[in-house]
């Protein structure tokens, strides 16, 4: 599965690109016909708490899946859509499988 990730207002360090491809890879467990996982990291507000927007957009066969969440941390976002992604990727497989 091919990861990109794209960050947007501010410049991601090495080891939130680690952690994100760790988790992102992940999602594979769920669905192993995952083409492509797109990341979006983004400062909304910056004046605020909960300014750190995540968002995961994965190609599978006919179809897109999209989750989006915002936290006080981009660890945090992106664990809420993975956790997310892997629900949509279940029922997904689910619907797939009942076709």
């Amino acid at each position: 599965m091919e990861i990109k990730m794209k960050s947007i207002h501010f410049d991601a360090t090495e080891s939130l690109q680690a952690f994100i491809e760790k988790k992102v890879a992940k999602l594979e467990k769920s669905y192993e016909d995952i083409q492509k996982a797109e990341v979006q990291l983004k400062v909304v507000k910056p004046a605020t708490a909960l300014n750190k927007q995540a968002s995961i957009e994965v190609t599978v066969p006919g179809s897109k899946l999209y989750v989006e969440k915002t936290c006080d941390t981009f660890e945090e976002s992106v664990d809420q859509c993975v956790d997310s992604m892997r629900v949509q990727l279940t029922k997904f497989k689910e619907k797939m499988r009942s076709r």
